[in-house]
């Protein structure tokens, strides 16, 4: 679960920052406020992919997993479990 938060996390914060300022420069150009602009949009953004990809992270693992055909492992120690996930 630790690994799942910090994962969506991270991946949520660099996809919301570089998105942002991307967006924002798209959008309004270069200009005197742009970094406000940015952090502002920044700051609405990040919790709302963090939540998103926290929610779905797993359904797309799986999804992009599948595409595949890879060997899913899941759990830890006695409860660890492996199975083959076919394309299809």
């Amino acid at each position: 679960m630790k690994q799942r938060l910090l994962s969506a996390a991270l991946m949520s914060f660099a996809l919301s920052l570089l998105m942002t300022c991307w967006v924002t420069w798209i959008n309004l150009g270069w200009n005197p406020d742009f970094i406000r602009q940015w952090l502002s949009a920044f700051l609405l953004a990040w919790p709302a992919a963090a939540v998103i990809a926290f929610a779905i992270g797993p359904a797309i693992q799986k999804l992009s997993l599948s595409r595949l055909g890879t060997r899913v492992c899941f759990g830890s120690g006695y409860r660890r479990g492996c199975s083959e996930i076919k394309r299809g």
